[in-house]
């Protein structure tokens, strides 16, 4: 398994330390989307920001499939 983390409100106005949480998901923009592995440790900071950010579960054949299409 793998999540889908997508940034759906800004980190702005917030305190530094879930500003650097979104950053260290690896979320810049707004509606920007990441595959990051299912841990613990995602999932913690997930938690933590779970106010800026939606997360869903994806198969991992769902994964590859994506980066193959990014690469095309």
């Amino acid at each position: 398994m793998a999540l889908k983390i997508t940034l759906i409100r800004s980190p702005i106005g917030y305190n530094k330390r879930q500003k650097r949480t979104v950053e260290a998901l690896g979320l810049r923009r707004l509606h920007q989307s990441v595959i990051q592995p299912d841990n613990p440790a995602i999932r913690g900071m997930v938690r933590k920001v779970s106010h800026l950010v939606s997360m869903e579960e994806v198969a991992e054949s769902a994964v590859v499939e994506e980066a193959a299409n990014v690469s095309a």
